[in-house]
């Protein structure tokens, strides 16, 4: 009996990996769809940044053949990989042209509404993915390991990012949180955007530290100058540049602000805060140093930060 199924597992279809390897494989995504990848991917479309990196992440990146125009990171992928949309949207033909045996892909800009049917008529299997706390960035990372065959990569990079969480937590423990506007954004008609309380974002800024003015408030993201005053936060941060952050100092009534009177404003990394993948970790120590800055004297608590876990997939 044994070797019928030995000979039966040995005479599959070329095109399909022998199940002793163990393909095909079966993962399910954001959307609850059972997605059925026949064999390891060797030529994967990753739409969104944070998909991209999660999978240069794991060791998938040498196997990354198209992105989207918008991915700015990791620079190697960015120099060779092929283009398939972008602010307008995403092109199925295009995929199919780069010969594609694997999408992923965000639901933003309808990316996943307008190609997760028509690629599968095609053939092509896709995955779609959220990322709205930072568990799902670690599960998605263990997801992705999966269904390319780094599971390995996967493990140990979730694994790493959650251990260097958990340091951070324990190494602030009994430390009064700080309270924060955190600035995500901005427009020339005078609004401003800040994170929401139940996000990865929101995740990163408690990990450090840090509580947002605003926590509790799911549903807001447009704030104006006399909420924050009336909020009186003790740091405010901007997701920017240093220029960035000097102009908020600027803006009329906004000098009536302690903390901008202080001088307690300080701009942090876009990249390392609001792309949902590894490097959320790095800005969650980014924005702990800012926030506790004693914690990371020599012989402070956090004094030993464990290395980063960028790259530790191989």
């Amino acid at each position: 009996m044994l070797a019928l199924i030995v000979l039966a597992v040995s005479v599959m279809p070329s095109g399909i990996v022998r199940a002793a390897d163990g393909w095909p494989r079966r993962v399910t995504d954001a959307l609850g769809r059972e997605v059925v990848i026949p064999a390891a991917p060797r030529r994967i479309v990753a739409i969104f940044s944070s998909n991209v990196e999660m999978l240069a992440a794991i060791g998938a990146g040498p196997e990354i053949v198209a992105i989207e125009a918008w991915t700015r990171y990791p620079p190697e992928i960015v120099a060779r990989a092929g283009r398939v949309g972008g602010r307008l949207g995403f092109s199925v033909e295009a995929i199919a042209r780069m010969d594609a045996d694997l999408v992923v892909m965000t639901p933003a800009r309808q990316a996943a509404a307008g190609m997760v049917d028509p690629l599968g008529r095609i053939g092509i299997p896709a995955i779609v993915l959220t990322h709205r706390r930072l568990g799902d960035i670690l599960g998605n990372i263990r997801l992705l390991g999966r269904a390319t065959g780094h599971d390995a990569d996967g493990d140990a990079v979730a694994a790493a990012m959650a251990a260097r969480i958990d340091h951070l937590r324990r190494c602030l423990a009994g430390r009064p949180p700080v309270r924060v506007y955190l600035e995500t954004g901005s427009d020339d008609r005078g609004a401003a955007f800040t994170l929401r309380d139940a996000t990865y974002t929101g995740d990163i800024l408690r990990a450090a530290g840090g509580v947002s003015v605003f926590a509790g408030r799911d549903r807001l993201g447009r704030v104006s100058g006399e909420a924050v005053w009336q909020a009186d936060p003790d740091m405010i941060l901007v997701a920017g540049t240093p220029e960035q952050a000097q102009a908020l100092t600027t803006r009329p009534g906004w000098d009536g602000i302690n903390a901008v009177a202080r001088g307690d404003v300080a701009a942090v990394s876009r990249a390392l805060l609001l792309i949902p993948g590894p490097r959320v970790v790095d800005g969650a120590w980014m924005l702990a140093r800012l926030l506790h800055p004693a914690a990371f004297a020599a012989g402070g608590a956090c004094a030993d930060a464990p290395q980063s876990v960028e790259g530790a997939g191989g």
